[in-house]
């Protein structure tokens, strides 16, 4: 895929591709962490617990609650039981491509970012181990993919992904279920029947059009799992361009805008602010970990930098 023009979509060959991406982030196996006794302090991973793993002889210091009293008798010897940390949990992968992302200035569309985003990290939760599910939708429609560990799940999920992909008025496809609610509040009220307690939720989207319920509804989601917000951005967003004439493409056409107008410029200016300011309030109140992406970025390397050197999405 070329990046000397904006790309406007990515197929589903490209999304498998990515495979590559992913393996890059060097993601590590999961290995059992086995305890003979419980700690003090308490899991960052809510919801999990510890699975059964084995029993073996009594040992100075194991935890006496432990102990394994039908095979004592049995055995006629102290046995204790040990456990292992569980690792599999389902991931939930939220993936926008409403209108507002058909659009990119430089690099590639919002919706392309959005869409190689959700595809590394379903293949990184695929080869840890872990169930893989995601919600799709674009203002007309949206896909409730349950989790499941299994390739054919994530594929499924790409397929989707690629399918709902916004196109060009002349490309509409007529038949699609125009005027549904799919919106990123729908999404999260999905999410919220679909997730089971201590799920890694990921959340991909511009967050162009959150409501008073959009906080309100992350919050929810957040009490019993992990949810992280990346919020993909075109620069065009942030700050106007000094001067010149420029025209944007919009549902009815292109719309034309001088950005050397002063007025025009502090409008735009404050717009940008107070928008900055309610989704920084939206994520803090909601107690959710943001992050921003650009078009102009690389998703591979900016997931290196989120997720840390071992790729490790937990």
């Amino acid at each position: 895929m070329t990046e000397t023009e904006p790309a406007t979509h990515i197929s589903l060959p490209g999304l498998i591709r990515l495979q590559a991406d992913a393996r890059a982030l060097k993601l590590p196996a999961a290995r059992p962490v086995r305890s003979r006794q419980t700690g003090l302090q308490r899991s960052p991973r809510r919801g999990r617990g510890m699975a059964f793993a084995e029993v073996r002889q009594y040992q100075p210091g194991d935890d006496i609650r432990s102990i394994d009293w039908r095979v004592t008798a049995r055995r006629q010897s102290p046995h204790t039981k040990l456990y292992e940390e569980e690792r599999e949990r389902p991931v939930l992968l939220l993936c926008d491509l409403g209108p507002s992302l058909f659009f990119a200035s430089t690099g590639a569309y919002k919706q392309v970012r959005c869409a190689q985003l959700a595809g590394i990290l379903a293949w990184l939760a695929l080869w840890s181990g872990d169930q893989v599910g995601g919600i799709v939708f674009n203002g007309r429609e949206l896909t409730v993919l349950r989790p499941a560990r299994r390739k054919k799940s994530v594929l499924q999920f790409l397929d989707t992904v690629a399918a709902q992909q916004r196109v060009s008025r002349g490309e509409e496809n007529h038949s699609s279920s125009a005027g549904s609610a799919a919106d990123l509040d729908t999404a999260l009220q999905e999410a919220r029947r679909v997730a089971h307690t201590g799920s890694r939720i990921f959340v991909v989207s511009d967050f162009l059009n959150i409501t008073g319920e959009t906080s309100r509804l992350l919050g929810s989601l957040a009490r019993h799992n992990s949810v992280s917000a990346l919020r993909v951005i075109d620069p065009l967003e942030l700050k106007l361009p000094d001067s010149g004439r420029f025209a944007i493409a919009g549902e009815d056409g292109p719309v034309w805008f001088d950005s050397s107008n002063p007025r025009f410029q502090r409008a735009y200016a404050e717009k940008v602010r107070q928008h900055t300011e309610a989704l920084a309030e939206c994520f803090r109140m909601a107690g959710v970990q943001p992050a921003s992406v650009m078009t102009s970025d690389q998703p591979a390397l900016i997931l290196q930098t989120l997720l840390g050197p071992r790729g490790h999405i937990g």
